[in-house]
């Protein structure tokens, strides 16, 4: 453990060895707390003004202080005083949604509230803040042997981690997590502080807020105006705090100045956020199982369902409503997969990753290793080899009944509730609180005719017995009668279950998962995890000027890089930034994704842009950088340079959805709102000057 400590703290040196001014590396998603050295440098030939300590300090206010995880899968950052955010439309879609009816359709329309008073709270939505990281490595693998199983280790790593976060200095209000980085190789504290009083300020109508939805998503150019707005609120001493009437707007450290200069190919850009999930130092086996095998069956389950969902929802505005939300996070993962297997075979990256492979083997023998760390690849490639049917059997399982159905949905938390009771029969209140709560919520946004259609669809992709007359006897697709099923005693409760038919129908196959299927799975991940820490450890003991970044773990990171164009295949280039006017070259009338607002239209056409158009007399929209994000960097500010709020974070271009496996720099892009887009929508589409005042405009680009 102390040669790979040792080595964590070497290759920051290393690193900066290979880094030449104008020739900055690209990629990575780095520690905010461990970016002095060579990623301060990195920077600076990039253009960057920032030092380490502007953008995370825990001693003065700093970039960091304005950054929130919004939900716990997006980001949002403040841009007031008084504790307005700001995150995209997609990442705020469910709190839209649940204040929309056919009476005030915030979706359709957009919501504006023009006083503190008529913002509106959501229940259950948070937002968290980093107070400090430490690293804590040595604590958390202290006492954990080589001659351990892999279930002991991680019963003594549990254990160290519990120690950790017990003894970690905090305020009574902030709160505390570790997390493991590089494979489990290095642990950080986070000590967080979290605020569960966010109300909606203002969301954009959806046919600007996720204007070209399904067709454009992924896609470049770009011309959505992915944003929406809220503000914390926190008790009258400024701390987090429930709901209540008497809380006033949160008073931040820091908030982020807007630029109105906007950004030009070549500029600085600084993505600061919460990326969810990376795997860069997969070896060629899995990134072949998972592009050739894995992802084709899940593309095919979700592209059976959206068929059905995508129908209904321009045959029916109730159901539009309904389902909006939940057709947007089945598109959005169904459409990644594809132009993730694309740009994996575009680049080359399984035959690539296998001519590193061999450039590690070789190090093994230059290093006189091989006795220690020749077996990892050999055995990670039988691994994954044994691993890939089962892994698509689980994921096809959690596709079904847990991703597109919901009436297996219902039958799966209903054999959860039974498996709880039997195992704590003393909280048994509890737990049929929980499933009140998972019925209520499924029966919130519900159409049981789409459901019925869905499950034909992709119960097949599952099982040959496909059975949807369970529909006509069930009591699940009607939240009374659901309810009904969970009065008595737990006695009563599980014979009532037992008897509905669409529990008896699903009560087999939930029960081959959880006691078969996902217990080799998770027999076998464990296994794979095991070699696979090992092997992060290997190539950083034998491949030392290699880059390595940790992967993302949900927790807070930086990504540089600069405002570029690219070229997606053979004669074709895209401009780094698009324009309003392509709004109005793809206006459909009337069309669910091309339509556009009178207001708007008129505003285009009488060149009614305020201050809000660049130099040419254009409204900019979109503009696309080399940042390396990922799912989690959605709603994630974009800075210039001088520390300004200049863009806001929402998608990646199709071909480089593969950067969670393979970061290319030719191909990879993230794809950004302009924030002279988001102000002009909100001042001079919606009227909501009050919000503008709030906030500080700068122009640092006349300096």
């Amino acid at each position: 453990m102390e040669k790979m400590l040792k080595l964590l703290k070497l290759i920051p040196v290393v690193l900066l060895l290979i880094v030449t001014q104008g020739n900055a590396q690209q990629g990575g998603m780095w520690i905010p707390s461990l970016l002095e050295g060579m990623n301060e440098t990195e920077m600076k030939s990039l253009g960057c003004e920032l030092t380490a300590k502007d953008i995370y300090d825990i001693n003065s206010s700093s970039l960091k202080d304005a950054v929130g995880h919004f939900n716990g899968g997006c980001t949002s950052e403040i841009i007031s005083p008084k504790g307005l955010i700001l995150t995209n439309h997609h990442c705020g879609f469910g709190q839209i949604q649940s204040h929309s009816s056919l009476e005030n359709d915030y979706l359709k329309e957009g919501f504006w509230a023009m006083s503190l008073a008529e913002e509106l709270p959501n229940e259950g939505l948070y937002v968290d803040f980093i107070v400090r990281i430490e690293d804590v490595t040595v604590n958390v693998l202290d006492s954990v042997l080589d001659t351990m199983t892999e279930e002991e280790k991680q019963v003594q790593i549990s254990k160290n981690i519990e120690a950790v976060k017990e003894a970690a200095k905090k305020e009574e209000w902030q709160n505390t997590k570790v997390k493991a980085f590089y494979k489990g190789n290095q642990y950080f504290l986070f000590v967080t502080e979290r605020f569960e009083d966010v109300r909606l300020v203002g969301a954009p109508p959806t046919s600007i807020g996720k204007f070209g939805s399904d067709t454009d998503n992924w896609m470049f150019p770009r011309h959505t105006g992915d944003f929406s707005m809220f503000r914390i609120y926190a008790d009258t001493n400024n701390r987090p705090a429930k709901y209540s009437k008497a809380n006033v707007p949160y008073q931040p450290k820091h908030f982020l100045p807007i630029s109105l200069d906007g950004v030009a190919e070549g500029d600085f850009t600084l993505v600061f956020g919460f990326p969810g999930t990376t795997d860069e130092y997969l070896p060629a086996v899995a990134i072949e199982h998972i592009t050739q095998e894995y992802n084709p069956s899940n593309i095919a389950i979700r592209d059976a369902a959206l068929k059905v969902i995508d129908a209904q929802m321009q045959a029916n505005d109730e159901v539009r409503i309904k389902y909006a939300s939940k057709q947007a996070r089945i598109a959005n993962a169904w459409k990644k997969w594809i132009g993730e297997n694309l740009g994996i075979e575009k680049t080359n990256a399984i035959a690539d990753r296998r001519v590193f492979e061999a450039t590690f083997t070789k190090a093994l023998k230059e290093k006189r290793v091989e006795a220690k760390y020749s077996h990892i690849l050999p055995q990670l490639d039988s691994l994954y080899k044994d691993f890939a049917a089962i892994n698509i059997k689980r994921r096809n399982f959690v596709e079904v009944f847990l991703i597109t159905n919901e009436l297996m949905k219902m039958t799966y938390r209903a054999y959860q509730l039974v498996e709880m009771i039997n195992e704590n029969p003393e909280e048994f209140e509890k737990h049929i609180k929980w499933m009140k709560n998972q019925l209520e919520g499924v029966h919130k946004n519900y159409d049981v005719n789409v459901d019925k259609a869905v499950f034909s669809n992709v119960m097949p992709f599952y099982t040959k017995n496909v059975n949807a007359s369970i529909y006509k006897k069930t009591s699940f697709t009607d939240l009374e009668k659901a309810l009904v099923l969970l009065e008595g005693d737990a006695k009563q409760v599980i014979k009532k279950l037992n008897k509905d038919v669409a529990y008896a129908y699903a009560k087999p196959m939930i029960v081959a998962y959880d006691k078969e299927i996902d217990v080799l799975y998770q027999e076998k991940k464990l296994q794979i995890e095991a070699l696979e820490k090992e092997y992060m450890q290997a190539l950083m003991e034998v491949l030392p000027q290699a880059r390595y970044f940790p992967d993302a773990n949900g927790t807070l990171r930086v990504t540089y890089g600069q405002v570029r164009g690219y070229s997606p295949r053979d004669g074709v280039y895209y401009n780094p930034v698009c324009y309003l006017e392509g709004v109005m070259e793809k206006y459909i009338p009337e069309d669910y994704e091309f339509d556009v607002p009178q207001k708007l239209q008129e505003l285009y056409k009488n060149k009614d842009y305020g201050q809000y158009a660049d130099a040419n007399g254009k409204v900019p929209v979109c503009f696309l950088g080399t940042n390396h994000t990922t799912g989690g960097n959605s709603g994630s500010p974009t800075i210039d340079a001088y520390g300004n709020l200049v863009g806001l974070n929402f998608d990646r271009v199709w071909e480089g959805t593969m950067s969670d496996m393979n970061y290319d720099p030719e191909i990879c892009r993230n794809i950004m709102v302009d924030l002279r887009y988001v102000l002009f929508i909100i001042d001079k589409y919606a009227g909501a000057t009050h919000l503008i005042e709030e906030m500080k405009l700068v122009h640092p680009k006349r300096k």
